[in-house]
């Protein structure tokens, strides 16, 4: 069994003077606006002004994420000074704050620290402080987890100034449900299968008092999980469902939250090229997504009640594999015909919805890594929504917003509804062909939620990505966790 380096978690405090020279190094934000930060004048007046003659020459730059790695002009303060650029008009804005403070943590991950002081919460409102704390932390987390001798350090304490310990500890519980994520859908597919990531939810279930239930492949068969019994039949590895519950609002109905767990898609008989199988441990993103929310609602003690469930099966070929032109009964009664085997993400959530709407949730909303459509149409920084609720999808939009997560809602006229239709069963797995596939595959899910306000999340692009950002690491991203956390937070 291959073991992958540790989750990233230096210790985290809080700082009251964030210019004395027990640090490494200390972290600054710097602004295009004329009124500096306090810990930024004490820095200028104890060199004897020396950060207004850099600026005069042109030396710092205070564009937005700008990194101005500088050694200070005195001997008593830190023996390294980091300004990072804050641009002009960032004091409330979340992306920001957890953008820059994850930059500067990145910028500095090729040394190893023994601590680091970051001083930005000066900078921003106190609304945003608990996401420097969380961008800081996702900083720490990168792709290369199996490196024998890694390249990326990870600091072995972090210090803020300027931000209250209320706003430290959310931030925390934010940056670690992130990384959680981030962590299950880099590791290999012969290290994270449907039985190993029911394994690890089991761990974060009890660490952050979840309740949880994990059917195998015995309870599924029980339960007449008839469609991801079929995605996994040709798989050595079977399937499993993971429901988690957080039990924080008495008898109300629970917000449902669902993912798709394919923990690798060769596409089965339909089979992928290499190129497009070699990035398949991704595809359980959205069952990732859902564990890391529940850890952090959980760990946060939401008021809400709340479950998440992840339909987990692994897209394997053998002589068992589901076929082409197969007709599958679902939990639900409905009957699936089969016209693609890669086309197994829905499969798997027809029976993941149908146990979700048995527990009667307030509200579903689904993650999925579900349609390449949904990249053609959107790009690859850009989940799109599909909703049978309005006012649902706006509260969705709205989180994302909030959080910097871009979305884009997809239309889910009546028209679609035909183009899943079957001749032989009641719907088909595909629609036709290219033409409007992510909002096909919604359709196709809309079967399964009933009368139940729903949104679908269709995350194949921003889950997973081929090239490092300033802020963030090539690989997993951790996208929506942060919106869902906001979004069920606002519901409380």
């Amino acid at each position: 069994m291959l073991e992958s380096l540790p989750l990233p978690s230096p210790h985290v405090s809080r700082l009251t003077d964030a210019s004395d020279a027990s640090t490494d190094v200390l972290i600054v934000g710097i602004s295009g606006k004329p009124q500096d930060s306090a810990t930024l004048t004490r820095l200028n007046e104890a060199g004897e002004g020396w950060i207004d003659r850099l600026r005069k020459r042109g030396a710092i730059s205070c564009k937005r994420g700008k990194v101005n790695k500088l050694v200070p002009a005195n001997n008593d303060g830190p023996p390294v000074v980091l300004l990072i650029g804050t641009g002009d008009d960032t004091r409330s804005n979340r992306v920001d704050a957890f953008e820059i403070a994850a930059i500067a943590i990145r910028s500095i991950t090729n040394n190893s620290l023994d601590q680091v002081d970051i001083a930005l919460g000066e900078c921003f409102d106190p609304s945003t402080h608990d996401a420097i704390v969380a961008g800081a932390l996702c900083a720490c987390e990168n792709l290369a987890i199996y490196q024998s001798d890694p390249s990326a350090h990870v600091p072995a304490a972090i210090r803020f100034s300027g931000i209250s310990q209320e706003a430290i500890e959310r931030g925390k519980i934010i940056g670690h449900a992130i990384n959680q994520t981030r962590r299950l859908v880099n590791e290999p597919a012969g290290v994270i299968y449907p039985e190993t990531f029911a394994a690890q939810a089991s761990k974060v279930a009890e660490a952050s008092e979840l309740s949880i239930e994990v059917w195998d492949e015995t309870k599924l068969e029980a339960e007449n999980c008839r469609a991801i019994l079929a995605v996994g039949a040709g798989s050595a590895r079977p399937p499993r469902i993971v429901i988690l519950r957080h039990q924080g609002g008495g008898d109300e109905a629970p917000i449902a939250i669902v993912g798709k767990g394919v923990t690798f898609d060769s596409g089965g008989l339909s089979i992928k090229p290499s190129d497009g199988m070699v990035d398949m441990k991704c595809d359980m993103a959205g069952a990732a997504t859902v564990l890391g929310v529940m850890q952090a609602v959980a760990q946060l003690g939401v008021k809400r009640n709340v479950i998440g469930v992840c339909g987990l099966a692994e897209n394997m070929i053998s002589g068992t594999s589901y076929k082409l032109g197969d007709v599958i009964k679902t939990r639900s009664g409905k009957t699936i015909e089969i016209l693609n085997t890669d086309a197994e993400g829905r499969v798997v959530l027809a029976d993941t919805l149908d146990v979700t709407r048995e527990n009667a949730p307030a509200s579903i909303v689904d993650l999925a890594t579900l349609t390449g459509a949904c990249m053609v149409a959107l790009g690859m920084e850009v989940a799109g929504l599909m909703t049978n609720d309005q006012p649902l999808c706006d509260a969705v939009s709205q989180a994302a917003k909030t959080e910097g997560e871009p979305v884009w809602q997809l239309p889910m006229f009546d028209l679609y509804d035909e183009k899943v239709k079957s001749k032989v069963a009641d719907i088909k797995n595909v629609g036709e062909g290219r033409w409007g596939g992510a909002i096909t595959a919604a359709k196709f899910l809309e079967n399964f939620v009933g009368d139940t306000p729903w949104v679908h999340i269709d995350i194949a692009g921003p889950a997973f990505v081929d090239s490092p950002k300033p802020h963030r690491d090539a690989g997993a991203t951790g996208v929506m966790v942060r919106t869902l956390v906001n979004w069920i937070e606002s519901q409380a």
